[in-house]
């Protein structure tokens, strides 16, 4: 997968800042009324329904650590289009949007989820692969 070519959102997800390609993300909102569901995935906090669509409301923090989601649910979602599927991530907040292609990474790199890194004032932050977080949201979701 290439770097985005229209920039990144950067969100606070969990303890970290990771970009999101603006060509996957549909809009950012406040997270709504929220049904629990029986999931694979741990980090799928359950459902949500979006202008009249249900869909999976996933916490990105935990599903970058491989954890669940923390007991506090956050204010803050991005719906994002992966795979022709659109999921709701939950995260801390939004930051910025970064005009940048960023940065190619190593293979070496211990972030297989990640596609590029932005340099910015607080250092390297990773610049998401949806496609390949991905799999673990669709494969794990029970809706």
């Amino acid at each position: 997968m290439s770097s985005s070519r229209g920039g990144y959102l950067l969100v606070r997800a969990g303890s970290r800042i990771v970009g999101l390609s603006l060509d996957q993300v549909i809009e950012v909102m406040d997270v709504g009324d929220t049904f629990a569901v029986p999931a694979l995935e741990p980090a799928i906090r359950g459902v949500t329904r979006v202008r009249g669509r249900i869909m999976p409301l996933v916490h990105l923090g935990a599903l970058l650590e491989g954890s669940s989601c923390p007991q506090e649910r956050g204010d803050t979602a991005v719906v994002v289009e992966v795979s022709g599927r659109r999921v709701c991530l939950e995260v801390e907040a939004a930051e910025t949007v970064l005009r940048d292609s960023g940065l190619p990474i190593s293979s070496e790199a211990a972030m297989p989820w990640a596609v590029a890194v932005a340099r910015t004032e607080d250092g390297l932050l990773p610049l998401l692969d949806l496609t390949a977080l991905g799999a673990r949201i669709t494969e794990g979701s029970a809706t």
